[in-house]
């Protein structure tokens, strides 16, 4: 009877599975602003469906778009894919709120990825999970691992600058984190809010005088604009350390960052499970484990500042 019972149960998952995967699927992928990082998200998140069968062309049409870091845009575009979407992707903190607000009502799932905070953010519950018809993954910086990095490359150094978008409750999350770990190791954080990206400038020229070098969080708009971070603190002579390996090659001195290409494939195996009829907020958020450190020598030679040994020994250099 048992044997009769189980066999039963794997008909009834292999039938659903395949009604699934038979299904021509509409999902709905919502950027919210232009930089490498959430770019591979998407990436990773088009190879994870795949990987689990859906394909764009056999079985899957995407509709894809990108807010430019507007949140006007934004909104509409999460209420534009809740009305034409069987399932909703959103890529960063700002585009998963959205989503969720206008994807609820009709019961369209949302699967979010780069979220640095989903409990803070109202995403999910302590326990990863959600109330709602939502999951995804989330990309916690190894902060103590940077500032680790950061004094092996300047053991002189004591004040680390951080600029941040103060409607982005990932960046306010990962700032108090980096207040509280920094001085462990001897540092003191000095931080400038902005609202939007042309406040950046103006920012950056304050903030350089006063720090020893400039960290970045996983902050949509500030690294939207990192080609102005970067040069205004080439112009003062100071380093500025990534939150991935993209900004690296993009003129970063150094990451202890995060992996997007696997963040995102991995929230692409969560949409899979989602698709063959997880209740999504049933499944706890993905949390990435960080990725490999980074280094730019061409970066530190300008600067003046020697990478030590070890360091470049377990790195990646970014410009081989």
């Amino acid at each position: 009877m048992k044997k009769m019972i189980a066999l039963v149960l794997a008909l009834v998952l292999t039938l659903s599975l395949t009604t699934a995967l038979a299904k021509d699927l509409t999902i709905g992928i919502a950027q919210f602003a232009e930089h490498p990082s959430l770019d591979n998200c998407r990436i990773g998140f088009i190879e994870g469906l795949a990987e689990a069968g859906y394909v764009e062309g056999d079985n899957v049409t995407f509709i894809v778009h990108n807010a430019q870091a507007d949140m006007g845009t934004t909104q509409m575009i999460a209420q534009q894919l809740a009305q034409e979407c069987d399932l909703v992707c959103a890529i960063a903190t700002p585009m998963a709120q959205a989503a969720v607000n206008a994807c609820m009502d009709g019961n369209v799932p949302v699967i979010y990825t780069a979220v640095s905070d989903p409990v803070a953010a109202a995403l999910a519950k302590p326990d990863g999970t959600s109330r709602l018809n939502v999951t995804g993954s989330c990309d916690l910086l190894p902060v103590e691992a940077q500032l680790k990095l950061i004094r092996a490359l300047m053991p002189e150094a004591q004040k680390i600058g951080i600029l941040y978008t103060t409607s982005e409750t990932n960046s306010e999350s990962q700032l108090k984190l980096y207040e509280s770990l920094a001085p462990k190791y001897g540092f003191e954080i000095v931080s400038s809010g902005i609202s939007m990206g042309a406040d950046i400038p103006l920012a950056a020229d304050s903030l350089l005088p006063k720090v020893d070098c400039l960290t970045n969080l996983t902050d949509n708009t500030v690294v939207s604009y990192l080609a102005v971070v970067i040069d205004k603190a080439n112009t003062a002579g100071k380093p500025v350390f990534g939150s991935e390996i993209e900004q690296v090659k993009n003129g970063c001195i150094a990451s202890e960052g995060v992996e997007y290409v696997a963040l995102g494939r991995e929230t692409g195996r969560m949409a899979a499970q989602v698709l063959q009829g997880a209740f999504a907020g049933d499944i706890p958020f993905y949390s990435s484990e960080g990725g490999d450190m980074a280094y730019n020598p061409d970066v530190a030679a300008k600067l003046g500042i020697v990478i030590p040994e070890a360091e470049i020994a377990r790195g990646i250099d970014v410009t081989k």
